[in-house]
């Protein structure tokens, strides 16, 4: 049965210090597949693999090497938001070098790795290859956010994970050396 499920995007990311104190919105949308999404440590890092990989190279950019610590770090930090229920960024700074977040969060189940991080790469619609913060056509750099993080042209390796609640999954990204430094480039 086709249902409508939630979706909740994170606007911000490592790299940029304001984090809204209510949180971003919840946004309601129509599901792109009947059934519960597959779900793995394997099936994640395939997908995200997959979707850097795919959006750099359309950049012009060489690929980012997956690390096992960074995931071991996005795994605590994914394991905290669905504990706690807060999906918000984590701390700065992150570890040493300072790691770049992308996070994601949305309705258990409903949505396949492929479309997480997708929704990140869709970004690109609105992106201006200028500094950051001014890299958003729609003038709020929230809405690029994502997408310049994955492809910042220093950054390096990355690792992501999953964690779930009752209600929610919740994906964490953390990348080395951070992207998204206010008065620089993306690439």
């Amino acid at each position: 049965m086709r249902g409508i499920q939630i979706l909740t995007a994170a606007l911000l990311l490592g790299g940029c210090s304001a984090v809204p104190a209510s949180g971003p919105e919840r946004v309601v949308e129509p599901r792109a597949f009947d059934g519960v999404a597959p779900r793995g440590a394997a099936l994640l890092r395939q997908a995200m693999e997959a979707g850097h990989r795919a959006a750099r190279a359309e950049a012009g950019l060489p690929p980012l090497v997956w690390d096992p610590a960074l995931a071991a770090d996005a795994k605590r930090y994914a394991s905290e938001m669905a504990r706690t229920g807060k999906f918000e960024h984590s701390p700065q700074p992150r570890g040493t070098p300072e790691q770049g977040e992308n996070l994601w969060t949305g309705t258990r189940g409903a949505y396949r790795y492929d479309e997480m991080v997708g929704h990140w790469v869709a970004e690109k619609r609105y992106y201006l290859p200028v500094a950051v913060p001014a890299s958003s056509n729609t003038g709020n750099f929230g809405d690029v956010a994502h997408y310049t993080q994955i492809l910042w042209r220093t950054t390096q390796r990355y690792g992501c994970a999953e964690a779930s609640n009752a209600k929610d999954d919740f994906i964490a990204c953390r990348y080395v050396p951070a992207g998204n430094i206010v008065g620089q480039r993306a690439f």
